[in-house]
């Protein structure tokens, strides 16, 4: 007799689900029976797809950082008079809000938007908007107050020292300090004078590097991809970067 594997059995479960959810959604659906049984099971298969995004998720952290990557490089190679990074951007994170949005309303668009971003959502985004809107909205912010030569070294501490230290943070953090650890924590400090130094010499890397740290686990109750950036550019103005 055929005997289903777990894979096998879980895909198909998945199958189930987005069908449901698909019938759900359709512009027909009101000429059928609610195909959902009920909020109980609704929020039962949101739980389900929430749970499989737990754990380290390299993805995530490498799709955090060539993000910014790729925003600081699009800054710093672009026309420095162009509005084109801000235009960019403000679009980009306004589709992000509203998404964000319509899925917190619908616990079946949260289950859809947890299904096909598995490798790339937080368990913590379940309720409240996705850690990409705040970075979106962090960029904006920082390459709209500050020129090219501040901007883009704020986005790459970002970038680069988050996900390092929420690595980290993961794997060998052993003592609290704010919401994060102090090995996290002096991980993010050190990626930070490292990427701050061939900008601005290392005495303000030093200085402006333990704002962006401080910022990145100080329980605000703030995205980090907010404040980082953005701590940064207060440490370069308090420390009188060169502009």
């Amino acid at each position: 007799m055929y005997e289903m594997t777990p894979q096998m059995r879980e895909a198909a479960v998945e199958r189930r689900q987005d069908r449901r959810l698909a019938r759900r959604f359709s512009p027909f659906r009101h000429l059928g029976p609610e195909p959902v049984d009920g909020a109980d099971e609704e929020a039962e298969i949101l739980r389900e797809a929430i749970g499989r995004t737990e754990g380290l998720q390299p993805w995530r952290r490498a799709t955090h950082m060539a993000s910014g990557v790729g925003i600081a490089a699009a800054v710093h190679l672009g026309d420095p008079d162009s509005a084109v990074p801000v235009v960019g951007l403000a679009c980009a994170a306004a589709m992000a809000v509203a998404l964000d949005v319509m899925r917190l309303r619908s616990a079946a668009l949260n289950t859809v938007f947890y299904r096909w971003f598995r490798t790339l959502a937080s368990p913590r985004e379940a309720r409240r908007p996705v850690s990409s809107t705040w970075y979106l909205i962090g960029a904006l912010a920082t390459v709209t107050i500050a020129p090219p030569s501040w901007s883009v070294p704020a986005i790459l501490v970002l970038a680069v020292a988050d996900p390092v230290a929420s690595v980290v943070g993961r794997l060998w953090g052993r003592r609290s300090l704010g919401k994060g650890t102090w090995e996290g924590s002096v991980a993010f400090y050190a990626v930070s004078v490292a990427v701050l130094t061939p900008f601005f010499g290392v005495p303000v890397a030093l200085a402006a590097g333990m704002f962006a740290a401080a910022a990145e686990v100080a329980p605000t109750g703030i995205d980090d991809n907010l404040t980082v950036p953005l701590a940064t550019l207060l440490a370069l103005w308090v420390v009188g970067a060169p502009v």
